[in-house]
């Protein structure tokens, strides 16, 4: 079975690895920018990069909004 996102290089994130994972700073939820590869921190005004559809939650790998 071919995943589509796999095959532009965007893959997706699995909906329960969302559920678990939370901003390290503001310990809120996270949404995830398929389109950016991204997961957003609206309260902490954060996007945290997935890199080879690994979610990297350091601080200082963030970008601000």
């Amino acid at each position: 079975m071919t995943n589509e996102s796999a095959t532009d290089g965007k893959r997706a994130i699995d909906p329960e690895l969302l559920e678990i994972l939370v901003c390290p700073i503001s310990r809120g939820p996270l949404v995830h920018d398929a389109e950016a590869q991204e997961l957003i921190s609206e309260t902490a005004g954060l996007a945290y990069p997935i890199r080879d559809g690994i979610p990297v939650m350091l601080i200082e790998e963030a970008r601000k909004l």
